[in-house]
């Protein structure tokens, strides 16, 4: 994928540390959907759309959700829609594979963005971490 230089950069990823990034993408191309945003044929922003299952029910066999990770837009092309771009390609990839919610866990700063994307908060949602030693 000729992005994923693009895609390690936005994240990050040293140099020495991209080749691995690559082959992490290439493993994952079915579970971990990248999405780019470019301006100029430039990349200017990222996210990643995870596709997971549950165990099937007898209502349905078929339990797919998705999960919104590591959207990120460069600051100098902020507040110009690109993150709202990104967030309806992905939820427009959702509905085309007939997932049946899609979660994202938000940093504090990002939580009105993606109510505006049509999120909301749920209470269902529940999480555990595992205590610092």
């Amino acid at each position: 994928m000729a992005d994923v230089e693009a895609l390690a950069e936005l994240r990050g990823i040293e140099q020495g540390k991209r080749a691995a990034f690559a082959a992490w993408v290439a493993a994952h191309a079915e579970t971990h959907l990248p999405f780019v945003a470019e301006v100029d044929g430039s990349v200017v922003g990222s996210a990643w759309l995870h596709i997971a299952e549950r165990v099937p029910g007898n209502e349905s066999l078929d339990r797919r959700y998705g999960d919104v990770q590591s959207v990120m837009v460069r600051e100098e092309h902020r507040n110009q829609g690109i993150g709202a771009a990104l967030m309806t390609a992905i939820l427009a990839e959702a509905r085309a594979q007939g997932l049946l919610h899609v979660t994202v866990h938000s940093g504090r700063r990002a939580v009105d963005f993606y109510l505006r994307n049509g999120f909301s908060h749920h209470r269902q949602i529940l999480l555990w971490e595992p205590a610092s030693t």
